[in-house]
This record gives structure tokens, sequence and C-alpha cells, in this order.
């Protein structure tokens, strides 16, 4: 199909999302305190990626936050509050699942199911289990700023199944996926225990194991501490480090990471964030990257719609794939909120290079989305 034919696409698609009107809160109140609420999401977008010699376009749901629908329950019990979150992917064609070669949508599948988490909060702090996150999840993305939306520390959510191809045109078996990540935590069928907020801090500590895909009997464990706080002049700031361990019964050795990420957004707008993160290999063969990242972005209430935010991203990361190889990329995107319907719409560029002693040509990758909630 040709590029002319996917912009119409994701014009009726963008015209689709904006037409739906802002839906109330679905939430239905109890006489005791609790509640149940209803949720969700759509996050179609637009994707061309080039490899340099060859463009493919795609109408597609964006995995940077995939479209999805949930259930949250709380019930006060005690002088404590008990609650159950229930939520899934849609399993549409998304952005994970396509490259050079075609696509490979798996549809719905169990893997798709991102919690069936149950948690006991108090004084104490809060004890969870069941399908959920990791501690370690999202200590890689601590991101202050509003078009954090689409630009963060994940850089290869829209083609990250794209092979690299050599400046001879052909393909490598490398993909943009192989090259570059923040190492940022899982969900996982866990156990985790998280203290209570001690002057803006928390920490946590989490047991878990892969329930939900098949030839993965490995265990995780992670710890990991968290802050955040308002400071004098209305300066806002959250940082997060963990630490995460993948412990593997197979004689393949264990993996080990340590991220962190910080961000700081100002009262004016202006929003500095930054990310980096280690990762021990023990597997025979397996090389031991490191990266960093970071992140100038702006915001402001420019047009009536509603919140405008800009920002330009850049990572570097090493040994990636390959002992003595590097990655850059860099990115820029624009996000616009229309709050009268709930929506976030964004358009994104993304370069990635990588080197590892063969001349590869750079991918690049413009996303055109609009995330709608409810």
């Amino acid at each position: 199909m040709t590029v002319n034919f996917k912009l119409t696409s994701m014009a009726a698609v963008l015209a689709a999302t904006t037409a739906i009107p802002a839906a109330a809160e679905l939430k239905y109140e109890n006489n005791s305190g609790g509640y149940v609420l209803l949720y969700g999401q759509l996050n179609p977008a637009l994707i061309s990626v080039d490899d340099g010699q060859q463009t493919e376009t795609r109408v597609l749901d964006n995995d940077l936050s995939n479209s999805r629908v949930g259930l949250r329950l709380l019930q006060p019990f005690g002088q404590n509050e008990f609650t159950f979150r229930l939520e899934t992917g849609l399993g549409l064609p998304n952005s994970s699942e396509w490259n050079q070669l075609g696509t490979n949508f798996s549809g719905w599948t169990r893997e798709d199911i991102r919690h069936v988490d149950f948690a006991l909060k108090g004084d104490w702090g809060t004890f969870s289990a069941g399908q959920g996150s990791m501690v370690a999840d999202g200590a890689a993305e601590v991101d202050l700023s509003y078009v954090g939306t689409a630009l963060y520390s994940f850089t290869n959510d829209e083609n990250g199944g794209f092979f690299y191809r050599d400046t001879n045109g052909v393909l490598s078996g490398i993909t943009v996926g192989d090259t570059s990540s923040n190492f940022d935590g899982s969900r996982r069928g866990r156990v985790r225990y998280d203290t209570p907020e001690i002057s803006g801090f928390t920490a946590g500590l989490a047991y878990g194991q892969n329930i939900l895909a098949s030839g993965d009997d490995d265990d995780y464990y992670d710890v990991g501490v968290r802050y955040s706080n308002t400071f004098a002049g209305g300066v806002e700031f959250a940082a997060a480090v963990a630490y995460s361990v993948r412990s593997s019964d197979a004689n393949t050795g264990d993996r080990k990471d340590t991220i962190g990420s910080a961000s700081v957004l100002l009262q004016n707008g202006l929003s500095f964030t930054a990310a980096a993160g280690t990762r021990s290999d023990d597997a025979a063969g397996a090389s031991d990257p490191n990266y960093v990242y970071g992140k100038i972005a702006y915001e402001g209430d420019w047009i009536a719609w509603g919140k405008t935010g800009v920002g330009v991203d850049y990572f570097s990361g090493s040994d990636f794939d390959t002992a003595g190889s590097s990655t850059d990329a860099w990115g820029i995107a624009v996000v616009q909120r229309i709050d009268s319907i709930n929506t976030d719409a964004y358009l994104k560029y993304r370069s990635h290079d990588f080197d590892d002693g063969t001349s590869f040509d750079k991918n690049e990758a413009w996303v055109l989305g609009a995330r709608w909630r409810f």
C-alpha cells in the first residue's frame, strides 16, 4: 500500500479518535467508602520506518503505551485499604511485531495480561501479590515532562523489530531492539512489599516469575528506592534507583541490572530528565552493555485546546549485542493535549545509529499518533 493511503488511513483513525466525546469517569461507589473504576485507552499511530534504503509504513497500535482496558477496586478494610487491579492489552496489531520482512501479529494472548494484582495497604506499608509490576518497573523511566508521553528513555517502541541494513543493501541479523534498551523492570507473577513514604522516600523489594510465558523458569528478584518532592518555587523533582537479578536454572548464568533515573520540572515549564543503566550477563558470549540518556523539554499552555510539550533527547549505549559496539539515538517530539476529549496527540522523529565495526545505515522512524483515555 502507498504512503498516501496510509496517511489517509491515519487521518481517519485520528478523526475517529478525536470525535469520541470525553467520557464521564466510569466509577461506581458503595456506601462503605469503596469503589470500582473501569478505565482504558486507545493509542493508534501512523508509523513510518526508513532503514536507509527501504521505507515501511503502517497504522499500528503503539507499543509505547498499548491500547488496553482495566478495572480497579478499592475497599476500606479496618484501618487498611484492600485493592484489586485487572488490566489487559487488547492484542491489536502493534508496533513490536513488524519489520522489513513483514508482520507477525499474534493477536490477543495471555502475555497481553498486564495486571491481576491484589494489594493491602496500611500505615505499615503495602503488600502486593499477583501479576503486576516488580519494584524495578519504571525505575529507568522517571519523567516529569509532558512530552514524555511520546519521548522517553526507551527509544525503540516503534521500530524495535527492524533489522539494520549495511551500506551494501544487505539486511543484517541485528535489530534496533538488540542495540538499545533502558533495562527497565517488568511485570511478573510476584510478591512485593513497599515501605510507607518517609520524607518523600519509599523502598521496596519483590520476587517473581514469568508466569505468562512458557519456557521461562527463571527467578526474578529486585529492590529499589524512589523519591519525589516539590520544593520552594514549585520545583518538582522525582528519582528512582533499582537493582534487579534474573536467576537462571538452565546453567546460562545470572543477569544483573542496575538502573536509575531522575527528572526535574521547573515552574516555568522547562524540564530536565536523565537515566542510566548497566547490565552484567553471565551467559556465554553475552556482552555487558550500558547506557546514558538525557532529555531537555518545555511545556506551556500556548493554545486553548490544552498543554503543549516539546522535547529533544539523546541515548548513548555501549556494548549492546557485541562487545565494543556503540549505539547513538536521538529524537524530537511534540505532544498536544486536547482536554475536551482527554486525548494526547503526538508527532515524533527518532534516529538510531549502530556501529560494531560494520558500516550500517541509520534507522529512522516518524510517528504520528493519538492516545485517548477513558
